[in-house]
């Protein structure tokens, strides 16, 4: 394989969407860049286009009937893909079908995987178990399991966010391609030690969707008059969101703002006491690793893949029901001192260099 690869990265969102996939895609694709790498992202957007992007390539793909998208992605994966050295895919379905479709013969194939399409599509059904509480649960989706089990094998390599994910797709899917694990970025920052405001305010950052368990910290905030609650991003559950919060009486307390990003993201950093993600299951979140390397104290859903040098500092516990998230408010507000420091404490940097590199030796060993 030549020094200098040609890359296509896959994705489903890209900036100004926001979520992991976006923040991924962008950050490796300005990596590659640099390093010297051709790089192509493909991924779907409001309408067609091809567009140059600071050293590369972004191809646009326009909404629709899934069905109709997948081939127009198709389409694109095999104009700009079939002469790349790699196709790497976030997404194992949005990616993944048109990537079979496609059936691409000269470029590797990689996945990786930092979310689970069928737990993600069940929660929007309203499921509220945790990705692990539904793959044991495996009996109840038996063909969508095995159809998502012919899907990997499209691939010649899946690469996970967390060991936390990779162990549990060992135990329920079987002939899987080779693996590795790959942890996300923590970007390089200065802590900053936080002081609380009088009254706690809170942030939530991130896409509005079910398993992210807003409905529930609404609940809970009702319950607590004297704390504050920005919720910053988009999503399906915007409206459903909005509506409850004028029937729980929490306008004053409760605001939603669009996504965040560059300066005005560190000033909600700055401006808040601490970072709540109470989802069913956080297996990577980005927004916890850059909320904490910029010392925001973070209260975050035990129910996570990070590993332990990446969450350190951070507060993990029990976030799924009204009565856990109260809890784990006040003890935040109880202790903040305490986690605030812990929050402040400077961590081994985790670069998206660093990232880039150990994604470009798995490819050159492909």
């Amino acid at each position: 394989m030549s020094p200098n690869m040609h890359i296509v990265l896959a994705t489903g969102i890209y900036p100004p969407d926001i979520g992991g996939p976006a923040t991924y895609s962008h950050q490796l694709a300005k990596e590659f860049s640099v390093m010297g790498h051709t790089v192509t992202v493909v991924t779907y957007a409001a309408k067609n286009a091809v567009v140059q992007e600071n050293g590369w390539k972004v191809v646009k793909v326009a909404l629709g009937l899934p069905i109709l998208r997948w081939f127009a992605y198709a389409r694109r994966l095999k104009k700009y893909g079939k002469n790349a050295d790699i196709v790497y895919a976030f997404s194992s379905v949005s990616c993944g079908v048109p990537l079979r479709i496609a059936k691409l013969r000269t470029p590797k194939k990689i996945l990786r995987l930092g979310g689970d399409f069928l737990w993600e599509r069940a929660t929007d059904n309203g499921s509220l178990l945790t990705l692990s509480q539904w793959y044991a649960c495996e009996e109840s989706f038996r063909l969508p399991h095995f159809l998502m089990e012919r899907l990997l094998r499209t691939f010649d390599f899946i690469v996970f966010s967390t060991r936390f994910q990779q162990h549990l797709y060992a135990q329920f899917y079987n002939d899987l391609p080779p693996v590795s694990v790959i942890e996300n970025a923590l970007p390089k920052a200065t802590p900053v030690h936080h002081t609380r405001h009088e009254s706690l305010k809170l942030l939530f950052m991130g896409r509005f969707v079910r398993f992210k368990n807003l409905p529930v910290l609404l609940q809970a905030l009702h319950k607590l008059p004297h704390v504050h609650l920005t919720l910053i991003g988009d999503g399906p559950q915007a409206p459903a969101l909005q509506s409850l919060i004028h029937t729980l009486h929490l306008q004053s307390r409760v605001h939603i703002h669009p996504p965040a990003h560059g300066q005005k993201k560190l000033a909600a950093f700055a401006d808040h006491d601490a970072l709540i993600l109470p989802s069913l299951t956080e297996i990577s979140p980005n927004t916890a690793l850059e909320a904490r390397a910029h010392g925001l104290p973070i209260l975050l859903t035990q129910e996570t893949g990070l590993s332990p040098a990446l969450s350190a500092g951070m507060h993990v516990v029990k976030l799924l029901s009204v009565d856990d998230i109260i809890d784990g408010i006040r003890t935040i507000e109880t202790d903040y001192e305490s986690i605030a420091t812990a929050a402040a404490l400077s961590l081994v940097e985790r670069s998206w260099q660093t990232v880039a590199s150990e994604h470009v030796s798995l490819f050159e060993s492909l």
